[in-house]
């Protein structure tokens, strides 16, 4: 499998990297060279700080094996294949189709296929967007949008520094946030129905604690075999059609 840094465009060098951040290109994350925050890499620290962006400090020898050009002068930056939306414009979606939010927020999840396909599920549910984290999460990379088979395209993905306090502001508005837990009711017997958040975790982990404790309640997906788990997008999936079918079906 590819890595987050194969997937995404990268900028190198710092002129490159600062006229990225002045033309607020969407960035997922910038990495620079210990030890190196002299100059224009000062300018470019500060404007992603600005900015919300990611910036982490990495060895000059992982630079080295990144860099297509061999002169990244300390900076590398990986832009996003799609152009991130914000919260509102999800809400504001739903409101002029005239229906009640269908929101899917997403904790943690790194794969990115993972990502693509629970945005092309997302897509043909209905839903009217998908919030992802800052940190800890796959961004938009070419993998992601060809994973979704175009759905990037059409399918409004915030990008938060904070889900659990996202959560907050989306409760305020009157949305219900659902869980997605092994531990909670059987989807088939939990209401799913009006303006609703589904929460789906990381892979391996689930959803974590803070943002669990955020959530009106927490839902399951029935199991019958030797297996316990399902694939995130799968899961994504079975829950986000069982919302269609109390929308539409019952």
């Amino acid at each position: 499998m590819k890595t987050f840094e194969e997937d995404n465009l990268r900028l190198e060098g710092r002129n490159a990297v600062l006229e990225a951040l002045k033309s607020e290109r969407d960035i997922d994350k910038i990495l620079i060279q210990q030890g190196n925050v002299e100059g224009s890499i000062k300018k470019i620290i500060a404007e992603a700080k600005n900015r919300g962006i990611v910036v982490q400090t990495v060895a000059k020898s992982k630079l080295d094996e990144l860099s297509e050009t061999k002169k990244h002068q300390g900076v590398i930056a990986f832009a996003s294949a799609h152009k991130y939306a914000e919260v509102d414009d999800i809400l504001k979606k739903a409101e002029e189709k005239g229906e009640k939010p269908f929101i899917i927020i997403l904790d943690g999840i790194t794969d990115p296929h993972n990502l693509g396909a629970i945005v092309r599920t997302a897509n043909i549910s209905g839903a009217h967007g998908v919030i992802i984290p800052k940190r800890r999460s796959a961004g938009l990379s070419a993998v992601v949008a060809k994973a979704s088979a175009g759905a990037i395209e059409y399918v409004p993905i915030a990008k938060v520094t904070n889900i659990a306090r996202t959560i907050e502001d989306l409760k305020e508005k009157g949305i219900w946030i659902a869980c997605a837990d092994m531990d909670g009711e059987p989807m088939y017997q939990t209401d799913l129905k009006g303006a609703i958040a589904l929460v789906i975790g990381n892979e391996g982990e689930g959803v974590s604690r803070i943002v669990k404790e955020k959530c009106d309640f927490t839902v399951k997906i029935p199991m019958y075999g030797q297996i316990t788990s399902l694939n995130a997008s799968v899961a994504a999936g079975i829950l986000m059609y069982e919302v269609v079918r109390q929308k539409y079906f019952v």
